[in-house]
């Protein structure tokens, strides 16, 4: 997902997905489900969105989380919007607001939950580094879209296997 659309491999310099957290919009809530293994997963996917969103505010994974709560499949494309964004002298300023819906599990050798979500990047605007200003970006692209975001349970911890955004509105 992209601050300039909704695909993983949008325009150059444009965020493939908006961070999401509880603290980038409040909505979600790891522990708003009474089942422990549910709030897990979402407490993992907000986790894996605020790393996100603090990213892309400086245009690069270094010092953030981003690994912990994301695999090295998830985080390529994040890694290629990055390297874009800085080829480009741009970051992000505000947060994205979430909105995950209560994941379904698959038990399994590995277990695996997909959940969606709703991301609006209303508040989220890439900028200028330099200049501090907006960066103008496609007016067809969508503010709020729906996300599907898939994750494995690696030992006792959920990771965020893959984020697919999609060219749905919500």
């Amino acid at each position: 997902m992209s601050l300039a659309s909704c695909s993983a491999n949008g325009p150059k310099a444009s965020p493939s997905d908006p961070s999401t957290t509880p603290s980038t919009g409040q909505p979600a809530s790891p522990g708003s489900t009474a089942d422990p293994e549910r709030a897990a997963i979402l407490a993992a996917y907000t986790q894996s969105w605020q790393s996100r969103a603090k990213a892309y505010a400086k245009a690069s994974s270094a010092g953030t989380d981003l690994r912990k709560t994301t695999t090295l499949r998830a985080l390529g494309g994040i890694e290629q919007d990055l390297k874009a964004m800085r080829e480009a002298g741009q970051v992000t300023t505000g947060l994205p607001v979430i909105h995950p819906r209560d994941p379904e599990v698959t038990a399994g050798e590995i277990p695996k939950a997909t959940l969606t979500d709703c991301v609006d990047t209303t508040n989220w605007t890439l900028i200028d580094k330099a200049t501090k200003k907006k960066v103008p970006l496609p007016s067809t692209r969508l503010v709020k879209y729906v996300s599907t975001a898939k994750l494995q349970k690696w030992g006792t911890k959920w990771m965020v296997t893959e984020l697919t955004p999609q060219d749905q509105t919500c």
